[in-house]
Protein backbone atom coordinates (compact mmCIF):
# COMPACT_ATOMS: atom_id res chain seq x y z
CA UNK A 1 0.00 0.00 0.00
CA UNK A 2 1.65 4.05 -0.57
CA UNK A 3 1.02 4.73 2.83
CA UNK A 4 3.42 7.81 1.75
CA UNK A 5 0.56 9.09 -1.00
CA UNK A 6 -2.20 8.62 0.95
CA UNK A 7 -1.00 10.99 4.08
CA UNK A 8 0.07 13.39 1.08
CA UNK A 9 -3.48 13.16 0.33
CA UNK A 10 -4.77 13.78 3.67
CA UNK A 11 -2.54 16.50 4.49
CA UNK A 12 -3.76 18.03 0.47
CA UNK A 13 -6.46 19.27 2.59
CA UNK A 14 -4.47 21.43 4.96
CA UNK A 15 -2.00 21.26 7.64
CA UNK A 16 -2.67 18.21 10.44
CA UNK A 17 -1.14 16.20 12.89
CA UNK A 18 -0.53 12.35 12.97
CA UNK A 19 -3.57 11.84 15.01
CA UNK A 20 -5.79 13.96 12.42
CA UNK A 21 -3.84 11.55 9.50
CA UNK A 22 -4.63 8.89 11.17
CA UNK A 23 -8.39 9.51 11.83
CA UNK A 24 -8.67 10.52 8.43
CA UNK A 25 -7.14 7.46 6.71
CA UNK A 26 -9.30 5.43 8.88
CA UNK A 27 -12.99 7.22 7.48
CA UNK A 28 -11.51 6.87 4.04
CA UNK A 29 -11.17 3.47 4.18
CA UNK A 30 -13.47 2.17 7.34
CA UNK A 31 -13.28 -1.53 5.85
CA UNK A 32 -10.00 -1.67 5.79
CA UNK A 33 -7.47 -2.29 8.53
CA UNK A 34 -6.72 0.70 10.25
CA UNK A 35 -3.44 2.87 10.07
CA UNK A 36 -1.67 2.10 13.64
CA UNK A 37 0.01 5.00 14.65
CA UNK A 38 3.55 3.92 14.57
CA UNK A 39 3.06 3.74 10.89
CA UNK A 40 1.75 7.34 10.71
CA UNK A 41 4.68 8.96 12.40
CA UNK A 42 6.96 7.12 10.91
CA UNK A 43 5.71 7.95 7.57
CA UNK A 44 5.71 11.47 8.34
CA UNK A 45 8.95 11.54 9.47
CA UNK A 46 10.32 10.37 6.23
CA UNK A 47 8.03 12.58 4.22
CA UNK A 48 9.74 15.44 6.49
CA UNK A 49 13.19 13.90 5.64
CA UNK A 50 12.66 14.01 1.91
CA UNK A 51 10.99 17.54 2.08
CA UNK A 52 7.48 16.47 0.88
CA UNK A 53 6.14 17.75 4.08
CA UNK A 54 6.98 20.30 6.62
CA UNK A 55 6.08 21.37 10.36
CA UNK A 56 4.26 24.15 10.18
CA UNK A 57 3.53 24.12 14.17
CA UNK A 58 4.12 22.11 17.15
CA UNK A 59 2.30 22.56 20.49
CA UNK A 60 2.68 21.28 23.54
CA UNK A 61 -0.74 22.37 25.64
CA UNK A 62 -0.79 19.82 29.07
CA UNK A 63 -0.12 16.89 26.95
CA UNK A 64 2.00 15.29 24.28
CA UNK A 65 3.92 17.08 21.87
CA UNK A 66 1.38 18.12 18.49
CA UNK A 67 3.54 18.11 15.45
CA UNK A 68 1.74 19.97 13.00
CA UNK A 69 2.70 18.73 9.38
CA UNK A 70 1.54 20.37 5.77
CA UNK A 71 2.55 19.83 2.23
CA UNK A 72 5.41 21.74 1.11
CA UNK A 73 5.09 22.29 -3.20
CA UNK A 74 7.41 19.21 -3.44
CA UNK A 75 4.54 17.28 -1.67
CA UNK A 76 1.47 18.63 -4.15
CA UNK A 77 3.91 17.31 -7.36
CA UNK A 78 4.27 14.10 -6.03
CA UNK A 79 0.88 13.64 -4.84
CA UNK A 80 -0.19 14.53 -8.42
CA UNK A 81 2.24 12.84 -9.84
CA UNK A 82 1.72 9.42 -7.85
CA UNK A 83 -2.54 10.20 -8.72
CA UNK A 84 -1.57 9.97 -12.74
CA UNK A 85 0.50 6.52 -12.64
CA UNK A 86 -1.93 3.73 -13.32
CA UNK A 87 -0.66 0.96 -10.68
CA UNK A 88 0.79 -1.86 -12.14
CA UNK A 89 -1.24 -5.18 -11.88
CA UNK A 90 0.74 -7.04 -8.73
CA UNK A 91 -0.48 -10.41 -6.57
CA UNK A 92 -1.96 -8.59 -4.11
CA UNK A 93 -3.28 -10.47 -0.96
CA UNK A 94 -3.50 -13.51 -3.04
CA UNK A 95 0.14 -13.64 -2.92
CA UNK A 96 -0.14 -15.22 0.68
CA UNK A 97 -3.12 -17.63 0.25
CA UNK A 98 -0.99 -18.70 -2.54
CA UNK A 99 1.70 -19.49 -0.53
CA UNK A 100 -0.58 -21.08 2.14
CA UNK A 101 -1.54 -23.79 -1.10
CA UNK A 102 2.06 -24.01 -2.04
CA UNK A 103 3.22 -25.11 1.12
CA UNK A 104 0.52 -27.04 2.19
CA UNK A 105 1.02 -29.29 -1.04
CA UNK A 106 4.53 -29.41 -0.92
CA UNK A 107 4.22 -30.41 3.18
CA UNK A 108 1.61 -33.03 2.43
CA UNK A 109 -0.48 -30.45 4.29
CA UNK A 110 -4.36 -30.48 3.79
CA UNK A 111 -4.60 -28.36 0.80
CA UNK A 112 -8.21 -28.60 0.36
CA UNK A 113 -9.48 -28.12 3.90
CA UNK A 114 -7.22 -25.04 3.67
CA UNK A 115 -9.14 -23.73 0.64
CA UNK A 116 -12.32 -24.60 2.02
CA UNK A 117 -11.62 -22.90 5.15
CA UNK A 118 -10.16 -19.79 2.78
CA UNK A 119 -13.30 -20.05 0.57
CA UNK A 120 -15.66 -19.38 3.99
CA UNK A 121 -13.65 -16.93 5.16
CA UNK A 122 -13.60 -14.83 2.03
CA UNK A 123 -17.61 -15.78 1.70
CA UNK A 124 -18.09 -14.37 5.49
CA UNK A 125 -15.76 -10.67 4.80
CA UNK A 126 -18.14 -10.60 1.24
CA UNK A 127 -21.09 -10.91 3.07
CA UNK A 128 -20.17 -8.39 6.24
CA UNK A 129 -19.22 -5.96 3.08
CA UNK A 130 -22.60 -6.19 1.97
CA UNK A 131 -24.56 -6.09 5.43
CA UNK A 132 -22.26 -2.96 6.12
CA UNK A 133 -24.91 0.10 5.96
CA UNK A 134 -24.34 2.53 3.93
CA UNK A 135 -22.68 6.06 5.00
CA UNK A 136 -22.50 9.64 3.42
CA UNK A 137 -19.53 9.02 2.11
CA UNK A 138 -19.36 8.89 -1.62
CA UNK A 139 -16.11 6.78 -1.67
CA UNK A 140 -17.47 4.40 0.70
CA UNK A 141 -18.97 1.81 -1.82
CA UNK A 142 -16.68 2.41 -4.38
CA UNK A 143 -14.19 0.99 -2.09
CA UNK A 144 -16.54 -1.75 -0.57
CA UNK A 145 -17.12 -3.03 -4.64
CA UNK A 146 -13.54 -2.93 -5.61
CA UNK A 147 -13.10 -5.17 -2.35
CA UNK A 148 -15.98 -7.68 -3.19
CA UNK A 149 -14.46 -7.84 -6.40
CA UNK A 150 -11.38 -9.18 -5.60
CA UNK A 151 -12.84 -11.20 -2.93
CA UNK A 152 -15.02 -12.64 -5.35
CA UNK A 153 -12.22 -13.06 -8.42
CA UNK A 154 -10.29 -15.13 -5.46
CA UNK A 155 -13.27 -17.21 -4.47
CA UNK A 156 -13.14 -18.18 -8.79
CA UNK A 157 -9.70 -19.08 -8.25
CA UNK A 158 -9.95 -20.84 -5.14
CA UNK A 159 -12.84 -23.13 -6.53
CA UNK A 160 -10.86 -24.05 -9.54
CA UNK A 161 -7.67 -24.57 -7.31
CA UNK A 162 -10.37 -27.04 -5.19
CA UNK A 163 -11.08 -28.47 -8.70
CA UNK A 164 -7.56 -28.79 -9.68
CA UNK A 165 -6.18 -30.67 -6.37
CA UNK A 166 -9.12 -33.10 -6.59
CA UNK A 167 -8.55 -34.12 -9.94
CA UNK A 168 -4.55 -34.64 -9.17
CA UNK A 169 -5.54 -36.80 -6.19
CA UNK A 170 -8.06 -38.52 -8.48
CA UNK A 171 -5.26 -38.96 -10.98
CA UNK A 172 -2.67 -40.77 -8.25
CA UNK A 173 -5.37 -43.35 -6.84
Amino acid sequence: MATAELVLGLLSAGPAHGYDVKRGHDAWFPDSRPLAFGQVYTTLGRLERDGLVEVVDKTSGGGPDRTVYALTSKGRDHLADWLTDPVPPAWGSADEVLRKLVAAIRTGGDAAGFLARQRASHLRRIRELRETPADDDPTSPLVREYIVAHLDADLRWLDSALDRISEQRGAHR
